[in-house]
């Protein structure tokens, strides 16, 4: 697509990559005139920018000259803080000019720019290039053989490359610095030779040159990659080629590249794709050539005049230059598109014609500089899938390069994945008690202190004496006392004895004293009683008799609320204690002072509402930081198992709430890569969507580890990365696979995978582009035919009685459908049990278990059950018990809920 255009009979060059804004100067040709006829010579800088829709450039700068040029190259030389910002123009003049000039001063308007001038070659120079490593350095070349090589910071003393051996000498058409090998020129003359030299020998080291004597040598390019391979264009009508080479093969050309009908008059090879070579030529066609498989991919459309120039901007690797013999220079973009002003100004032209859409098709595959050469995106589960573009072989240039998709597990949460692995330890062992020291022993605060070891109380269910009523220490202060009322006893002295209680504020022992010693006695008693108990001990020792606690608990002062929660874990009845610990917990949390409010969380630990817990923790605490959610997991996981043990209970309900956290605690470790742990703190007994659909996910997780590392090698088909379709559910069929059912995977059947290296896909045909691949496991249909099953063993039969029996009792009394629907999907997936019976894998402590669980099945000790259960689950292989330990669960649980 042309994006701008110049109206000038002149050669030009691009601003160095380094240079922005972008500029290209233009230099009046040589040998060559304008339609005016007009023998004036000027340098002038024009600036591209592409944000402006009109075709012309903006001039930013002119210097009007005595010389014409041959040849304009834009060197990088000065700009890193010597002196140019703007780098240096080196010109090749008609008269054997070597010229610097400094391109700032020109844009400036100044006087003074010329850097340094010599005049050293004997004709014309028709060929310079700057060394791309060391920019100081430009090699010229002239008449008679003559090449320089100039140092800009030495310029008075140029050196030449080695001894003029060409015989009989002829001109130089063209000079080029090879790529990638610093001190490597090559020089070609129009006879077809090239030389190539080596400044470090000061020598020739070889020679090149066509043997059908028909090869004009009109241009000259290295390979940006490969540091043996050059390009060769011929001019000659008769042999309009343009030639690659390879110095390793240098007796013929490897490669020729023919679709011009006409000579080539020039050439240039993109730095930034070597995949893409621009030529024109006398044919008025524009041509750009893979080079490494001679085809074309791309005309641009041109005038009916030739073009003698063509150049890539450095910077900008899609856009090129063209100067052609009708007066303009015109800029490109290979990208292809449409451009609204060359629209225009060509309906402006002629006004009759209705304006034509200008518009180009891009290349036929994408540049270098816009494919990606790395990706990445995280997967679920903490999966990284990363790729890369490797470079090709450049021996070896048609063969696709293999490509590597890496996966690889990432892990941000490092303190978190410990704790949680303690976390799962202590629930493995069962040590709760230890686990509670633990945290007491590390605690920052008192608060935390008091919190764990409330917990250690309820899980060892020793003595309320955390919230500092110890009864030892209570006993030695009473027989301080004791002795002296023995004393007064002993002597019958009735009246001392009872002042002794008096004084202890031992009212009760006072008064029943007081009886045994008389009326008198008594009387003195009471009014001492009376005098001494206007307080509010007299309502909590009518609490204490009438065992009324809901009132206390309602009017006491809250900054006594140990006292408070110490009297009812003394007097409170069993069946009353989790309500009374929640109604104080109640009014904690609602107190405005925040440190009351945290207290509350103690409450709801001693009547074992985790639901509560997980509320009050969470206002209080910052929900988005792993380690917090660490605590709360921990807190919950061991109250939970505490309430369980302590109670001879099932397991709890789960709120939602609680649901929500566990679900968020299991997304987090995922995200680690843990996704076996994290599947087990999903509740079973909830129906909330968001759990199912986590579990389902981490289920189809497991279950595609399982299948990476079990499946047979098989061959690789490739295919493009396409986003896949949500799969369907157990209930919807599949538009897009019509031929299968669909069946979720369970983590039953899954193994534990483990850590591999990433293995290179197979690489596809040479004729085949090169696609990143990826496995999939084929879909596997079930089979129509009924499959026989082996017997179960005789001495494990009574568990399949026994357990189906259990279900069909729980169907006969169950009244709700989602009851039902859940004993008969468990019917159904308790056969994963028998399967595992027939083949006899399950392991001896798993068997003698079961057997147990049976055996309290038929005793209706649903509770002993779900004990046997959860031991083994906490001492067994995720693996090994997951299809049918949690179907279970939910039978003997529904089998208690209905009391069958």
């Amino acid at each position: 697509m042309k994006l701008k255009e110049i109206n000038r009979t002149a050669i030009q060059s691009w601003s160095p990559a380094q240079h922005h804004p972008i500029y290209l100067a233009t230099g009046t040709s040589a040998q060559q005139l304008d339609a005016s006829f007009s023998t004036n010579a000027s340098l002038e800088f024009f600036e591209l920018d592409l944000t402006e829709p009109s075709l012309d450039m903006k001039s930013c700068g002119s210097l009007s000259s005595s010389h014409r040029y041959h040849k304009l190259v834009w060197g990088p030389y000065g700009m890193d803080g010597q002196g140019h910002p703007s780098g240096v123009l080196i010109a090749g003049g008609e008269n054997g000019n070597v010229i610097l000039y400094d391109s700032a001063k020109i844009m400036a308007g100044e006087t003074d720019v010329i850097i340094a001038e010599s005049d050293k070659h004997t004709g014309p120079v028709r060929a310079l290039d700057v060394n791309p490593f060391q920019t100081n350095l430009v090699a010229s070349g002239g008449n008679e053989s003559e090449i320089y090589i100039w140092d800009m910071n030495n310029f008075g003393s140029p050196m030449t490359p080695g001894p003029k051996t060409q015989v009989p000498v002829e001109d130089i058409s063209c000079v080029s610095w090879n790529r990638q090998v610093q001190h490597i020129l090559a020089s070609a003359s129009p006879s077809g030779r090239a030389s190539v030299w080596d400044l470090r020998k000061n020598d020739l080291i070889i020679k090149v040159s066509d043997h059908s004597n028909r090869m004009h040598c009109s241009g000259l390019a290295w390979n940006p990659e490969v540091a043996t391979q050059l390009v060769l264009s011929s001019e000659d009508d008769r042999m309009p080629v343009i030639q690659m080479w390879d110095l390793r093969f240098a007796t013929s050309p490897f490669k020729i590249l023919e679709n011009h009908t006409r000579g080539v008059l020039a050439i240039a090879w993109s730095l930034a794709d070597p995949e893409l070579l621009l030529s024109c030529g006398k044919d008025n066609r524009i041509l750009c050539w893979n080079p490494n498989t001679a085809e074309v991919l791309y005309e641009l459309p041109t005038s009916n005049q030739w073009c003698f120039d063509i150049q890539w901007c450095p910077r900008n690797p899609a856009v090129l230059s063209a100067a052609s013999f009708d007066g303009h220079i015109n800029v490109h973009s290979i990208m292809g598109g449409s451009n609204q002003a060359q629209s225009q100004r060509h309906a402006d032209q002629l006004p009759q014609t209705p304006a034509p859409p200008a518009t180009v098709n891009p290349l036929k595959k994408p540049p270098k500089w816009i494919r990606r050469p790395v990706g990445a995106s995280f997967a679920f589960g903490g999966k990284l899938v990363s790729l890369e573009n490797p470079k090709p072989n450049p021996q070896q240039p048609q063969q696709p390069a293999s490509h590597v998709v890496h996966v690889s597990q990432v892990v941000t949460e490092t303190a978190f994945l410990k704790r949680s692995d303690q976390l799962q330890a202590t629930l493995s062992a069962g040590s709760f008690v230890d686990f509670c020291q633990g945290k007491i022993d590390a605690a920052e605060n008192e608060f935390e202190k008091t919190l764990w070891l409330i917990l250690k109380v309820i899980s060892e269910a020793s003595t309320w004496n955390f919230l500092g009523y110890n009864k030892e220490e209570l006993a030695l202060k009473v027989r301080y006392v004791d002795g002296l009322i023995t004393q007064a006893l002993l002597t019958g002295d009735f009246e001392g004895a009872v002042e002794l209680c008096l004084h202890d504020n031992r009212m009760a022992d006072s008064i029943i004293l007081a009886i045994a010693g008389g009326v008198e006695l008594l009387q003195k008693t009471q009014k001492k009683y009376f005098t001494k108990t206007h307080s509010k001990i007299t309502k909590l020792i009518s609490a204490v008799v009438m065992k009324d606690w809901h009132d206390i608990l309602k009017t006491c002062d809250l900054q006594n609320w140990k006292e408070a929660l110490a009297a009812v874990m003394t007097y409170a009845q069993p069946e009353e204690f989790s309500a009374l610990c929640d109604l104080l917990g109640g009014r904690l949390e609602a107190a405005e002072d925040a440190q009351l409010q945290a207290q509350a969380c103690l409450c709801y630990i001693c009547a074992g509402n985790v639901e509560k817990l997980v509320s009050c923790w969470t206002r209080a605490q910052d929900g988005h930081c792993p380690l917090s959610l660490q605590d709360l997991v921990e807190k919950v996981v061991v109250l939970r198992r505490a309430v369980e043990q302590t109670q001879r209970s099932g397991p709890t309900a789960i709120g939602i709430l609680l649901a929500e956290k566990m679900s968020q605690y299991a997304n987090l470790l995922a995200s680690q890569g843990s996704l076996s742990t994290a599947i087990t703190y999903l509740p079973d007994n909830t129906n909330q969507v968001s759990v199912q659909q986590l579990r389902d996910r981490l289920s189809r997780a497991l279950g595609q580890q399982a299948a990476a590392v079990t499946a047979p090698a098989a061959p690789v088909q490739t295919q493009r990365a396409q986003p896949q379709p949500p799969a369907p559910t157990r209930t919807q069929h599949a538009s897009a696979l019509p031929q299968h059912t669909f069946t979720p995977i369970q983590p039953a059947m899954v193994p534990q995978p483990t850590a591999a290296a990433p293995v290179p896909m197979p690489t596809p045909a040479a004729s085949a582009p090169a696609q990143p691949q990826y496995y999939q496991p084929p879909l596997q249909s079930i089979p129509a035919e009924k499959i026989m099953k082996k017997p179960i063993p005789d001495e494990h039969l009574v568990l399949k009685t026994t357990f189906e029996g259990l279900i069909q009792k729980c169907l006969a009394v169950a009244t709700d459908p989602q009851t039902k629907r859940k004993l008969d999907d468990a019917n159904k997936r308790l056969e994963a049990l028998y399967d595992k019976l027939r083949e006899q894998t399950l392991s001896p402590a798993i068997v003698g278990g079961l057997h147990n669980i049976a055996r309290s099945i038929e005793a209706r000790s649903y509770t002993e059950g779900l004990s046997i259960h959860t031991h083994i689950v906490s001492n067994s292989n995720f693996s090994e018990t997951s299809a049918f330990m949690p179907v279970l669960k939910v039978v003997l649980t529904q089998a208690n809920r209905l009391g069958v």
